[in-house]
């Protein structure tokens, strides 16, 4: 067995142990903390200078009449292994802050460890069916983890993101099955490597490319909160639960991203230059229009939603560019977004879960009674706006530089999104821990002992360490975009 398929089996287990009346939190912690030092193990024996994918399991699954095989085939190369370290550390550090006596717990923690385990298979997923379905498996969770132990209005909010990311996903599967009927017959199959061999060799007509194109950038674009289609986002991650928000914000949104790099681009790079104009209008309206949206936020959580959905321009600007430097700024801001942002929501759970506020104008002060809190945050908060020696920056600035020579008039105005980003943080920062304490909050305490502080500790080492260091990542990277852009 591959220790790719360990990492899926591990949460599996866990699962059904949870079913056999298995502790669930004790279960769902010693499952990610193996997958954590499975996917360290993955990284430590990963052999950069391989061309190709490792530690491949392929095994036929189902044969039916008149469709393709389908193979459980997975394997890792440079850029999902980023994705897979990011997916369990966020993983970790969610069920470490999760609220121990929660109402139905075995539940609750069976849902957490459902969205993981759809997230990582759709990561490492070579199968096109395989892939789409994994990411369904981790959404319905997350529907039911907001619509049953969200905050108020939860039952609104869990409606409508499941409408919103059900359509996306409808329109992503028309798009999936439109790719595989534009091929001939004996060329049909679910193998993502074969489908990118075989169009390299045999380039789809124009005309067709950009119709499909357009289905996987709406479906996909979706689900990754893409302008127009992100007012389900915001509002999602401001009622969910803190290890809800931290794992689809931090994690299951980076799938859409994903798979336009995966499957999308290197399938039909005609479609990509067809829609190329209208793609860079859309980002600017993620980076522009819903930065000056953020700044307006009067909530905590809200603000941080939006942020999310802000920051997502970036990552398609580097994608939409399509060079080796953007690219690998893509990978590099995916996984430094995911920490950021996971570290944040968890910050603000704590935040609303030790003073029952969330509004900017009944909270201040509370670095004098929360420093661990204050300090965490300001971190963040600062690797979120993309300040040199934090993670974010070194990714935001290898997309700046793929986008320049391209697009340096798009790129000078995503560029001013740092600006924005710094207003609305910063704002956020003097908002909640400087300024008079007020009366209500002066009996506020702070996250105390080691156990408790871990997973914000753990997101802020990696956070550091690949602002400090980005070659941890690069060095995993660059090899696999080099041979990305030299056979496709």
């Amino acid at each position: 067995m591959s220790f790719v398929s360990v990492l899926l089996l591990v949460p599996l287990l866990a699962f059904v142990a949870i079913l056999f009346r298995v502790p669930a939190r004790q279960a769902a912690l010693g499952a990610s903390l193996v997958n954590f030092l499975v996917s360290l193990w993955i990284y430590f024996h990963y052999d950069p200078q391989f061309q190709g994918y490792q530690f491949v399991q392929d095994i036929r699954w189902i044969q039916l009449p008149a469709l393709p095989e389908i193979h459980y085939h997975v394997g890792v190369d440079g850029i999902n292994l980023a994705l897979i370290l990011l997916t369990t550390v966020v993983t970790l550090a969610a069920v470490i802050v999760s609220p121990e006596g929660i109402k139905r717990e075995g539940e609750f923690y069976s849902y957490l460890l459902a969205i993981s385990l759809g997230a990582l298979g759709a990561f490492v997923s070579l199968d096109l069916f395989f892939f789409y379905i994994f990411h369904e498996f981790a959404l319905v969770p997350t529907f039911l983890l907001i619509g049953i132990w969200g905050s108020e209005n939860r039952q609104f909010v869990s409606l409508q993101i499941t409408l919103y990311l059900i359509v996306g996903s409808m329109i992503l599967l028309v798009g999936i099955l439109a790719l595989l009927v534009l091929l001939p017959a004996d060329a049909r199959t679910f193998d993502i490597p074969a489908l990118i061999n075989y169009v390299q060799t045999h380039p789809l007509p124009i005309n067709k490319e950009s119709l499909t194109f357009g289905f996987l950038l709406v479906g996909f674009g979706t689900l990754v909160s893409l302008f127009p289609f992100y007012t389900w986002a915001p509002s999602g991650y401001a009622v969910a639960p803190t290890a809800a928000a931290m794992l689809h914000a931090g994690v299951l949104k980076k799938f859409g991203l994903y798979g336009l790099l995966r499957v999308a681009i290197p399938l039909l790079p005609g479609g990509l230059e067809q829609w190329k104009m209208l793609l860079y209008a859309l980002l600017l309206g993620n980076i522009l229009y819903i930065g000056y949206v953020t700044i307006a936020q009067k909530e905590l959580t809200t603000m941080l939603g939006y942020s999310s959905v802000m920051h997502m321009g970036y990552l398609f600007l580097g994608l939409a560019t399509w060079n080796k430097i953007g690219l690998s700024g893509v990978v590099v801001l995916m996984v430094a977004h995911g920490l950021s942002i996971a570290l944040l929501f968890a910050l603000a759970g704590e935040i609303k879960d030790r003073t029952g506020e969330i509004k900017f104008s009944e909270l201040g002060g509370l670095g004098q009674r929360m420093p661990f809190v204050s300090v965490a945050f300001i971190l963040a908060s600062f690797a979120s706006i993309g300040v040199p020696g934090l993670a974010n920056f070194a990714g935001e600035l290898l997309i700046f530089f793929g986008s320049w020579k391209a697009q340096p008039w798009i790129t000078a105005l995503a560029i001013w999104g740092i600006v924005i980003s710094a207003v609305y943080q910063l704002r956020a920062v003097q908002s909640v821990f400087f300024g008079k304490l007020p009366t209500h909050l002066k009996e506020v305490e702070d996250i105390q002992g080691i156990t408790k502080k871990f997973p914000y500790i753990l997101l802020m080492s990696f956070l550091l360490l690949i602002g400090m260091m980005p070659n941890f990542l690069l060095s995993v990277i660059k090899p696999t975009v080099e041979q990305y852009f030299a056979t496709h």
